[in-house]
């Protein structure tokens, strides 16, 4: 079994984002860990981002896994992301960390450190519809992966 951490920068708070993530959490039979990780305010807007992805790193340094989503990463379809997934199991690596930055996004150094990067696809998306969207596509993947119908395509 997958455990799965999503690192993401900043609060969610409550509201429909958190709602929608917490429906497909409940659903996910893989643990789903969310840890929203702030840095002080203050410094330049380099500074603040160097700061966060440090922070990123740190905390993903236990996975046996990286996923790192960055617009310049891979456009997977949603069984490119389950098979990639399985391919993280099957090589026996049950902790994944995945990486969602700040306003300024991943650097080089946390690109880097990823297993696999992936792009949620090229248009902007603001950072509490990414973890609903990540929240209902990992379901996805394990629906995708055990033979269920709620993937039919």
């Amino acid at each position: 079994m997958i455990r799965i951490t999503l690192l993401s920068i900043g609060r969610f708070g409550r509201g429909p984002e958190r709602d929608l993530f917490d429906t497909y959490s409940r659903r996910l039979g893989w643990p789903l860990d969310l840890q929203e990780l702030e840095v002080r305010k203050g410094g330049s807007d380099a500074e603040r981002n160097a700061k966060e992805n440090a922070l990123l790193r740190e905390r993903a340094s236990s996975a046996s896994a990286i996923i790192a989503l960055d617009e310049r990463g891979k456009l997977l379809d949603s069984r490119g992301f389950a098979a990639g997934l399985q391919d993280i199991a099957d090589d026996g690596r049950r902790d994944v960390a995945i990486l969602i930055g700040g306003a300024d996004g991943l650097d080089d150094a946390s690109r880097a450190a990823a297993n696999l990067t992936l792009s949620l696809g090229r248009l902007t998306w603001p950072h509490l519809m990414v973890r609903a969207m990540l929240a209902e596509q990992l379901y996805r993947a394990q629906t995708i992966l055990s033979g269920h119908p709620y993937h039919r395509g």
